[in-house]
């Protein structure tokens, strides 16, 4: 994922919110709506940036679609942006 895109999504506060509740919990949307007091629409909205950018992943059981964090994605960003920012070894240009 490019960095841009990755610090968009984490950019929102809701979003944020919702990753930190969805971290190790399967969760539906009802159920983030009323642990955010978020709208409905609202969430769906900040679920689908969060889905398209492979940061929550989701599980459909039976009408249900569950949503959980997808730590590994946030993990590799995370680690890719201390690569570019923080790397090991001075980069030296000329």
């Amino acid at each position: 994922m490019d960095t841009v895109d990755f610090a968009k999504a984490l950019a929102d506060e809701t979003r944020q919110q919702i990753m930190r509740i969805c971290c190790c919990a399967r969760l539906t949307v009802n159920e983030i709506v009323s642990q955010t007091g978020v709208s409905q629409p609202t969430v769906s909205h900040h679920l689908k940036v969060l889905r398209d950018a492979g940061l929550v992943t989701t599980q459909r059981n039976g009408k249900e679609i569950y949503y959980s964090l997808n730590q590994e994605r946030m993990a590799d960003n995370c680690c890719g942006i201390a690569r570019i920012f923080a790397p090991r070894e001075k980069i030296v240009r000329g």
